[in-house]
Formats: C-alpha cells, sequence, structure tokens
C-alpha cells in the first residue's frame, strides 16, 4: 500500500487497462482516457497553423527576399560543396559561390532594365494607335445599344499615354524596392558564406537527428530538381516565343522571350502573365487578327508545355502532384505576394519535409500530396533518414 494511501486510510486506486507486467499500465486504452481528444488536437493544431500563417503575412516583406535568398544558395550550393571536395580553401569556395549568384542576378537585372528602357522608347509611337483602339471601342458599345456616355466611361481607361504611366509607375515602384534587393543581396551574402561549411554541420547533426536531416536534405535536393527541369522548359519556352513573335513582327521579341523563362518559373499559369504583353502589342501593330494569332501560338505552345507537360514532369521530379502544386501557388502567392508566386513549389516542399517527412507516424501524408507510385513515394520519404556516410 502506498504512503498516501495509508495517511488517508484508502487503498490506491487502480489504472484500468492491460499492464505490461512490470506495475506500469500499458499504452493504449490507458492513454486515450488521460490524454486530449482527437477533435481537440485536430482544433488546436488548426488554430496554431492559423496563427502561423497570419504571422508569415505581417512579415511578408522581410519574409519573401529571405526565402528567395535560400532557395538561391540551396540551388548554387553544390559548386562551393565541389571545390571543398577537389581541395579549394573554404574562402575560396565561398567566393565562388557568392560570385555566382550575384552575377546570375546581376545579368537578370541587367537584360529586364535594357528590355524595359526599350519598350518605354518604344511606347510613344503608340499614341495614335491607342486613341484610334479607344474611339473604336466606343463606337462598338455604342452599336450594341450602350449609352454614349456610359461608352465613354467605360473607354475612358484607353488614353494614349495610359500604358506609359504604367510602365513609369512599375519602374517607380521597382526604384523604391531597391532597399530590398540590397537587403537580398545581404541575406545571400551570409548564406553564401555559411552554405561552405553547412554540410559538415548537417554530418554532424544526424547522428542525433537524422530524420530532421533527411528532411533538410529533401528539401535541398527537391528545390534543385524543380528549378532544373523549369529552367530546362524555360528555355525552350524562351526560345520557342521569341522565334514566334520574331516571324510574326512583334516589336521586342527577346524582351517577351525572357519574360516567358522569368514567368516559366510560376506553376500552372506563368505563361498567362507573360502572354499579356505581347498579345496587346499584337493588337497595336495589326488589329484583333494579329493579337488572336499571338494567343492562339501562345496557347498551343505555352499551354501544351507549361501546363501540360511539365507539371507532370516537375511532380515525378519533386514528388507533388498537380493539385497540389497548384493549391501551392495559390497559397503562397496570397501569403507572400507576387514573391510568393516563384518560391511556391520549393516553399511547399520546405513545408512537407518539416511537417511531414520528419516524422513517420505522418508520412502516409505523403501518399495523399505526391505524385508518382506509392512505393517509390515511400522509398522516397526513407530514404533522406539514412544517416551519412
Amino acid at each position: 500500500m502506498s504512503r498516501n494511501a495509508m495517511r488517508y486510510g484508502r487503498p490506491a486506486p487502480r489504472v484500468r487497462g492491460h499492464g505490461n507486467g512490470a506495475g506500469r499500465p500499458a499504452t493504449g486504452a490507458g492513454d486515450t482516457m488521460i490524454g486530449l481528444p482527437r477533435g481537440l488536437v485536430v482544433l488546436l493544431g488548426l488554430a496554431g497553423a492559423v496563427v502561423a500563417v497570419a504571422g508569415l503575412r505581417i512579415f511578408a516583406e522581410i519574409l519573401a527576399p529571405v526565402l528567395l535568398a535560400l532557395m538561391l544558395t540551396v540551388t548554387a550550393s553544390p559548386l562551393g560543396s565541389w571545390l571543398i571536395r577537389r581541395g579549394a580553401p573554404a574562402w575560396l569556395a565561398a567566393a565562388a559561390l557568392i560570385g555566382t549568384v550575384y552575377l546570375v542576378l546581376a545579368a537578370l537585372g541587367a537584360a529586364l532594365a535594357a528590355s524595359v528602357a526599350r519598350l518605354v522608347a518604344l511606347l510613344p509611337q503608340y499614341q495614335s494607335q491607342l486613341a484610334e483602339l479607344r474611339a473604336d471601342a466606343s463606337g462598338a458599345l455604342t452599336g450594341l445599344g450602350v449609352d454614349a456616355q456610359r461608352a465613354g466611361d467605360l473607354t475612358g481607361q484607353i488614353q494614349p499615354g495610359a500604358v506609359t504611366d504604367l510602365l513609369q509607375g512599375l519602374l517607380g515602384g521597382l526604384l523604391a524596392t531597391a532597399s530590398n534587393t540590397f537587403f537580398l543581396l545581404a541575406v545571400l551574402l551570409f548564406l553564401c558564406l555559411d552554405a561552405v561549411s553547412f554540410p559538415a554541420r548537417l554530418s554532424r547533426a544526424a547522428i542525433q537527428r537524422p530524420e530532421v536531416v533527411g528532411a533538410l536534405r529533401a528539401f535541398a535536393g527537391g528545390t534543385r530538381r524543380y528549378l532544373l527541369v523549369s529552367t530546362i522548359f524555360g528555355i525552350v519556352v524562351a526560345v520557342t516565343d521569341t522565334l514566334v513573335l520574331w516571324a510574326l513582327d512583334i516589336p521586342l521579341p527577346l524582351l517577351w522571350g525572357l519574360l516567358s523563362f522569368i514567368t516559366n518559373y510560376i506553376p500552372n499559369i506563368g505563361f498567362v502573365v507573360g502572354l499579356v504583353p505581347p498579345a496587346l502589342l499584337g493588337l497595336l501593330e495589326g488589329g484583333v487578327q494579329l493579337m488572336a494569332t499571338v494567343i492562339g501560338l501562345y496557347c498551343v505552345v505555352n499551354f501544351v508545355i507549361q501546363s501540360v507537360i511539365q507539371p507532370k514532369v516537375v511532380g515525378n521530379a519533386v514528388g507533388l502532384s498537380a493539385t497540389a502544386s497548384f493549391l501551392s501557388l495559390v497559397f503562397w502567392t496570397w501569403v507572400l505576394g507576387p514573391l510568393g508566386a516563384l518560391l511556391a513549389i520549393p516553399l511547399s516542399l520546405l513545408t512537407k519535409g518539416l511537417l511531414v517527412d520528419i516524422d513517420p507516424r505522418t508520412r502516409w501524408i505523403d501518399s495523399l500530396i505526391s505524385a508518382g507510385p506509392a512505393g517509390d513515394r515511400r522509398r522516397a520519404a526513407r530514404a533522406p533518414a539514412t544517416p551519412p556516410r
């Protein structure tokens, strides 16, 4: 009899359920009696998720550049590891990694800046076409029975200087976000410096936390495969679009080809963003027929490649179904803004690694959100948990 039982004069209560032979209650039915109800656990988890997402939205202006820098560092980090294995000093590997990332960003930014400058210089040539387009649209609405004043209000936005004002506002917004650009470069600098020694630190951490390290390695590998596949498809799409627009005599075909390459990293709907500018120029150059031709060819080339073939290849490469990829695009764009569209797949891989792959008890969720045979998914989920050699 226990000391408390002797003090109060009554026997100690027995724990109902099956024992384990050593005087302790077995796990199972007894745990459900003293634990929280499963429904309450689900509600608490959902409440925590809502709070976490609200925090992400509040700090989106800071988190988005940091996450972009993380994705770029993860993509380029094999270069530093390769130099270290070849006997290069750590400072040289870090300098090569930083220089490579900065060079890619500088080349992309310079190409965009030069192309936009050419577009701004080209737009004054279309002042008369925009005025004619406004008059034709107003006349068409009047012919459909719309009041003349109402038709004028509806077409009032089609002003000769509207496109120029829009581009000037866009350039002003880019200049206003220069501080974010400097912040991105600073974060990239420190991440690239740490990336050189990070594999060794992961190997030491894997001894005690193999599941966590396995999830992080799965995220890094999936991000690199996603960017590799998207880059290959982006090059194909950009070259095809440039040739099509050049054959149709659309101004600045190289700019729109570059835009197609960038928007290719936006899953499922990226080609729509890249279609709007050349379609509008086609309308100004050759009327509705040329615009329809541009839209038709873009849909044939870009929709088939980016919305039919590429999602299947990307899903097999990173382990996300087409539905999960599309929903991740909507969610991360809502949370982080336009930059979330570019980071949707990598962030979904990171979330899946930290919430699903890290715990063997939750890996069944992988069968619901991943592409490919279930056996392959299970092997892929178990593989990252293997400690490094």
